[in-house]
């Protein structure tokens, strides 16, 4: 059984999100330190069957160990990802799965591969390359970051509105 959130709600999710604005979900407290960004995002994934996803979003942590909440227009949890050394887990829908690495479960979240680890140094306003990708930061000081990958195809877009 795949955990893959069905494209129809993906649509769906895209359509209330541009009519509901700039509606973010509250921010869940977190120890002193801890990094976090909340907003939305949207990613496209050009090819035969053009996907599209996008989401309100909570992120904090780091790389090696953090969560990512996704959620829709209302702020309904959506989906839960969490990882730290060793683990990655996707909750969603009641259930939850377990996967190898950041970077499968982030493809089985979204359909698409992301650099999860250079996304923190990008929300951060550090270009930190990414073979295939290219990461605009030159808004992130108005909370606005776009990365989009050419290789390997299908070329992906990925625009973040966000807060610290």
């Amino acid at each position: 059984m795949s955990l893959r959130l069905p494209r129809a709600w993906l649509g769906a999710a895209l359509c209330a999100l541009l009519l509901a604005g700039c509606a973010v979900p509250p921010r869940t407290p977190t120890a002193p330190g801890v990094q976090v960004w909340t907003g939305r995002l949207a990613l496209t994934v050009e090819g035969q069957a053009n996907q599209s996803f996008s989401a309100g979003f909570e992120l904090k942590g780091a790389p090696e160990a953090g969560e990512l909440r996704l959620s829709n227009p209302l702020g309904g949890t959506v989906a839960e990802l969490a990882w730290s050394p060793g683990t990655a887990t996707l909750r969603s829908n009641g259930s939850t799965k377990a996967f190898p690495s950041l970077e499968s479960l982030v493809q089985e979240a979204t359909g698409a591969p992301l650099p999860v680890a250079a996304l923190f140094d990008w929300l951060a306003g550090r270009a930190t390359p990414v073979a295939g990708w290219e990461a605009d930061v030159s808004q992130v000081n108005e909370g606005r970051l776009r990365a989009r990958r050419s290789d390997p195809p299908p070329p992906a877009d990925l625009r973040v509105l966000f807060e610290r």
